[in-house]
Formats: structure tokens, C-alpha cells, sequence
């Protein structure tokens, strides 16, 4: 018979590529994992893992059945989490994901009141880019994403938390600096600093650089928020920044966060989770402090 446990295997098989940090993250010996995997192939009859010297791979019939594997862990999880709902709704772990240009932002304004409202909760935070974290909130890891919205998320449920303006930032000796708002088509033929590939800022930012005529800025691209305001408090150039990574930073600070005139370029902060989610008084309760948290910061 087979077993959630060997599920749980293969899955931390394709995961890491390797048994030892597989083993590890099952937290059994490598001899135990090799060989449940060997006993489930015995069982099926089919090779699942292809073992060479440097690396470990799934091979095609692997390929195919981890992913229905990951299904039933998935389905386990949500009985599991469903049990626990009905005992108390308000009780247990819950683990977010959030994305690097917002979690650091974000979290000083919201975990106070989430941890007040929900004492009985165990928050699990964990910072990641939006593809990977889409990927884990699929798998079932995650049990909610907050992050900005984008048009190909169509498949997860979402709850609109809140807009976030984006603003020009610029070093204080910048010929737009002075100004007191901006409009977007001042932009023209300017070069703009950017994020690296990945975070999904970089495309909104250039989206909206783009339509007013300015340029990428092709010298670097950032790894953080943090690198791009440096490279602006250094003159070496202009870029859009989330309101939230300018609060607290204007006093002390070398740059000129400068507001957009309407329309305003922004960013739809959502909570998303899959589809028939167990624990949704949990999540209605999240939503609520999340807003309510937020209504004096944007």
C-alpha cells in the first residue's frame, strides 16, 4: 500500500535534486528515504528516479506522478487543515508568503494587530519572488500570498487588500526634484533604474515608464529596493519606488519621493489562496486586519 509518507518523498526528490538534502528535509536518514523510494518503485513497477553520480533527477513516469502525488498531499493537507477548522477556526499555523519588494514594507504595519486579533494563530512568514511563491501557494505550502495583482493569477481566489502608489524617486540635485507632484509623461525620454528579472515591480514600473516615453536604464539592475535607493541618493539616476518603502525614510534622507498626479501610477495589493481553502473564517479575519492596519499608512 502506498503511503502519504512516500508521496512526501518523492515530492522532496524533485524538490531538491538530491537525497541527502531530501532526507533532510524530511527529516529521516538518506539509507531511509532511498529506500522507501526503491520500495515504491518496486510497487508500482516503474523507475521514478534517475540516480546518477552528481545529481538525481525524476525520470519521465517520475515527472508525471509527482505532480499527481503533489495533488494528494494537497488533499491531505486540506483534510487536515479542514479538521482543525472545526475544532477552533481562529487556532493553529498559517503560513503567508509575501514578495521581497512588499514584505519588509508591509509587515511592521499589519503583524501587530494580526497577532492581537489572532493570539491562538502561529504566523509563518516567508519572503520569496512571485513566481515561486505562486508555485508554492499551488502546492499547497503556502496557505495565502499577499503580493500585487497581476492578470495572469486568474486561477487563485483574491481579496483586494489595498492600492499602493508608486513615486518618483530622485537625488536631491535632480532637475525634477524640486517638483511637488509629477505627471507621468515628464518622464519622456528619461532613463529609469529598475529591479532585476523576476520581481514582478520591474514589470509594473517599466509598464508604466514605457507608455509615458521613458527608457530602462540598462547600466544595473538592482537586486532590492534598498540597492536602487542607494543608486539614487548617489545620483546615478531616477526610478519608481512603492509608497510603503518610502514611509519613515524622509527625514534622513538624501532623495526626493516626489507623488504622481492622477491618473497615478499604483499597485493592487491582494491576499490570494486556491480554490476551496478550508479555513476561510480565518482568512475572512486576515482580511480584516490587514485593511483595517492599513487604512492610516496609504
Amino acid at each position: 500500500m502506498i503511503k502519504i509518507r512516500d508521496l512526501e518523498y518523492l515530492d522532496a526528490i524533485d524538490t531538491h535534486r538530491h537525497f541527502g538534502r531530501a532526507a533532510e528535509a524530511c527529516f529521516v536518514s538518506q539509507p531511509t528515504l532511498s529506500g522507501q523510494i526503491m520500495k515504491l518503485e518496486e510497487h508500482l513497477g516503474l523507475t521514478l528516479v534517475e540516480r546518477q553520480t552528481r545529481k538525481v533527477m525524476l525520470t519521465p513516469a517520475g515527472e508525471q506522478l509527482v505532480a499527481e502525488a503533489r495533488n494528494v498531499l494537497r488533499a491531505a493537507n486540506n483534510f487536515e487543515a479542514s479538521a482543525k477548522a472545526l475544532l477552533d477556526p481562529f487556532s493553529g499555523d498559517l503560513h503567508i508568503g509575501l514578495i521581497p519588494t512588499l514584505a519588509p514594507y508591509l509587515l511592521p504595519h499589519i503583524m501587530q494587530d494580526l497577532n492581537d486579533k489572532l493570539p491562538n494563530i502561529k504566523f509563518y512568514l516567508h519572503e520569496d519572488k512571485t513566481k515561486n511563491l505562486l508555485k508554492s501557494l499551488d502546492d499547497g505550502k503556502l496557505d495565502l500570498i499577499i503580493l500585487p495583482w497581476l492578470e495572469d493569477m486568474d486561477k487563485f481566489d483574491r481579496y483586494d487588500l489595498f492600492e499602493e502608489p508608486l513615486v518618483l524617486a530622485t537625488s536631491q540635485g535632480h532637475q525634477l526634484s524640486s517638483k511637488k507632484v509629477v505627471n507621468l509623461s515628464e518622464l519622456k525620454d528619461y532613463e529609469i533604474l529598475t529591479l532585476e528579472d523576476g520581481h514582478c515591480l520591474r514589470d509594473q514600473a517599466l509598464g508604466f515608464c514605457f507608455t509615458a516615453g521613458a527608457k530602462e536604464d540598462h547600466r544595473f539592475q538592482a537586486t532590492s529596493l534598498e540597492t536602487l535607493r542607494y543608486m539614487v541618493s548617489s545620483n546615478m539616476g531616477i526610478t519608481l519606488l512603492p509608497q510603503l518603502a518610502t514611509v519613515n525614510h524622509h527625514i534622513t534622507s538624501t532623495i526626493n519621493y516626489i507623488p504622481f498626479e492622477d491618473p497615478k501610477p499604483n499597485r493592487q495589493i491582494s491576499l490570494m489562496l486556491r480554490s476551496g481553502y478550508s479555513r476561510m473564517q480565518c482568512i475572512r479575519a486576515v482580511v480584516s486586519s490587514v485593511k483595517n492596519s492599513m487604512k492610516e499608512v496609504i
